[in-house]
């Protein structure tokens, strides 16, 4: 009896146990199941805003970057157009394909090319006015080397001006491309032959000036003689021949004498000189002689003080209104002779024109060497003892022929330092 009990017992406490159990293991399932349906009930709304906000945060640093790029960018491209633009000398790009990709101003400026015109361009278009810089890049292209330091001359961007002179290196490029870098040289090389120049009359001086004066001696001892000659006690047919010995060893004493002037070596007097008084007191003495021929001399422009030898510098102008006279006077026409001044960068430039048949083509390069005259009774000294003078004060002179056809006769002196002190009234 007392066992059954207690096995009733057992069972009893079992199947609480059990019972127990099972509401505790409901009880579970039921709090997962809530947390699953509350988990799933959230999901599709959370997830795509916690995406699209780091999608949106990645996308405003890329932004943050790109703009950081592109102002670099920006930056480093405004500085080489400002190292390209600032460059003295000519840089010119050409393609593979044979066009100008980029010029800086210098380079428009020395070919005399319009900004903003020569991109796109053919090379050979861009460069007509320059050829020997054209053939510089076609050699580049061609053979794929570096042309380095070449020397070439090229017709100035002013047809007046003669040509400048260029240093060259060009080199070339990936994919057939050339980058062409030239400087300008012309002053240079004007300095480099006034030094040559003034060399050469030097020594020609020292050569020459001895035996010219013996010349001049004996030149002057044959006139005498002829001198004491009295065409009234010679033979018949006689005078004649001593008028023209006479006449024939002055003329030869005058030539031996202008070369004598060129020749010797000279020594500067410098001192401040009004160049416009100059000119002035030089267009005094040949006014009355070419007003009297039915002709008119004309002084304009701007004129300037300069360190120079007054006396010297007369002659230069006195000798190139001279040839402007005489040149008009050969060729029939009534003497008009035209001195102008303007101040240029570093220098007073004077020009000297006249209206006469101007300067043969034949001798235009020879002009300033001595004995090459175009008249017959020239001595073909007087622009060579221009130049010298104008050299020994390390200006400059050039010889050309004017619009109008005469002679057109161009004059540099050097200002002194510091702003140019122009007389009142000019």
């Amino acid at each position: 009896m007392g066992s059954t009990s207690a096995y009733a017992l057992l069972l009893l406490t079992a199947a609480v146990a059990a019972l127990v159990g099972v509401i505790v293991f409901a009880v579970l399932r039921f709090v997962a199941a809530a947390r699953e349906a509350r988990r799933r009930a959230a999901g599709p709304s959370t997830e795509p805003m916690l995406l699209a906000a780091a999608m949106q945060e990645a996308v405003g640093r890329l932004r943050e970057q790109e703009r950081a790029l592109e102002a670099r960018a920006h930056a480093s491209e405004r500085l080489s157009d400002q190292v390209v633009a600032g460059i003295q000398s000519g840089l010119v790009l050409v393609g593979h394909e044979g066009t100008v990709q980029l010029s800086n101003p210098a380079a428009q400026r020395l070919l005399g090319l319009h900004a903003g015109i020569t991109a796109g361009r053919p090379v050979a278009e861009v460069l007509a006015g320059a050829p020997a810089l054209g053939d510089i890049v076609r050699e580049v292209r061609e053979s794929g080397r570096a042309v380095e330091r070449r020397a070439i001359t090229v017709p100035a961007a002013a047809p007046a001006s003669g040509v400048r002179h260029f240093g060259v290196t060009a080199s070339p490029t990936d994919g057939a491309g050339v980058i062409c870098l030239f400087t300008d040289l012309t002053d240079v090389v004007a300095r480099e032959e006034r030094v040559r120049l003034k060399e050469s009359l030097a020594r020609l001086g020292e050569l020459t000036a001895g035996l010219a004066h013996e010349f001049r001696n004996g030149l002057a001892t044959i006139h005498g003689y002829a001198r004491l000659l009295d065409p009234a006690t010679v033979p018949p047919g006689t005078a004649a021949c001593i008028e023209g010995i006479r006449d024939e060893t002055a003329a030869l004493g005058q030539v031996v004498t202008n070369f004598l002037e060129f020749a010797r070596p000279e020594r500067l007097a410098l001192v401040p000189v009004d160049v416009g008084a100059v000119i002035g007191h030089v267009a005094e003495e040949w006014r009355p002689r070419i007003e009297a021929a039915g002709g008119r001399l004309e002084v304009s422009g701007r004129f300037a003080q300069i360190e120079g030898d007054e006396v010297l510098l007369r002659r230069v102008f006195d000798n190139l209104c001279r040839n402007g006279v005489e040149a008009c006077e050969a060729a029939g026409r009534p003497p008009v002779v035209a001195v102008s001044g303007h101040l240029a960068p570093g220098e007073l430039v004077v020009t000297v024109e006249d209206a006469g048949p101007g300067i043969d083509a034949a001798v235009m390069d020879r002009v300033f060497q001595p004995f090459v005259s175009t008249r017959s009774r020239g001595t073909g000294l007087g622009l060579a003892v221009v130049q010298k003078i104008v050299v020994m004060h390390n200006g400059r002179v050039r010889a050309a022929n004017g619009s109008s056809g005469g002679a057109h006769l161009e004059v540099g002196l050097p200002l002194p330092a510091g702003p140019p002190t122009v007389p009142s009234g000019d």
